[in-house]
């Protein structure tokens, strides 16, 4: 058959090669709304991965699933000789193409790690869209249903069970005077916190010691605030300069 023939163009356009391309426009559209479903949980918190990356995402996904399974129809019906492809092999590029989306959302500012909720469900939008591809419908809305549903309201969960927050801790001393590390874990001890001892870290400068650690809240209620900690630190005659933030992840 001679390419770009009457004959060539017309087989992308045959009634079987239709339907076969609206069965593909079906999933991409379950995909798209799967995946809007997904990131509207992330666009409400105001994450830089909206509603739109988990649509693209999820859609994408499906696209390069979906199509493996139509190879009569590759190339306007003359694609059979490449319908040896293993699906799983499209299935682990997606799924390495996406770590690396993924990793780019993640985000590290001292003892502070935020992102990875939204990598987790960036990495789970694309697991929706193959499992459209491939045919489980049912399993997809599942795993959207519930994908969604624990990022609006895990926290909720997380914040009413027993927890231990962490706070790390920047500590610079004056001059000549600093506290051993049995002191500062009985100061924080004091305030509800424990002193996470593999996390110190000690830098000396001029003269000056700088400590760095986390401290771990002994429970939920007995845990200082962030300010009664600060004030503390304030009146502390030893500590010249401190900084607190949460080390949460």
């Amino acid at each position: 058959m001679q390419v770009f023939s009457t004959e060539w163009l017309g087989s992308f356009w045959s009634l079987p090669a239709i339907n076969a391309n609206l069965a593909v426009f079906l999933n991409l559209l379950g995909a798209l709304t799967l995946g809007l479903l997904v990131g509207y949980e992330r666009s409400f918190h105001g994450r830089a991965a909206g509603m739109r990356t988990y649509g693209i995402v999820c859609m994408a996904s499906a696209a390069l699933t979906v199509f493996v399974g139509y190879p009569e129809f590759w190339y306007g019906g003359h694609g059979q000789h490449a319908s040896g492809i293993d699906p799983t092999r499209v299935v682990q590029g997606i799924v390495t193409g996406v770590g690396f989306l993924g990793a780019g959302v993640i985000m590290k500012d001292g003892l502070n790690i935020s992102g990875l909720t939204t990598a987790a469900s960036i990495w789970a939008s694309s697991a929706i869209g193959v499992l459209i591809g491939i045919g489980f419908y049912g399993s997809a809305i599942l795993l959207a249903g519930l994908s969604a549903s624990l990022m609006m309201w895990g926290a909720y969960l997380e914040n009413r069970l027993p927890a231990r927050h962490a706070i790390g801790i920047t500590l610079r001393f004056v001059a000549q005077r600093q506290l051993s590390e049995e002191q500062l874990a009985a100061f924080t001890r004091s305030h509800g916190y424990e002193l996470a001892r593999q996390s110190v870290s000690i830098q000396m400068a001029h003269g000056q010691a700088e400590w760095r650690f986390v401290g771990v809240a002994l429970d939920r209620q007995h845990g200082a605030s962030m300010p009664e900690l600060a004030q503390a630190l304030a009146q502390h005659p030893d500590v010249e300069q401190f900084q607190l933030s949460y080390a949460r992840n």
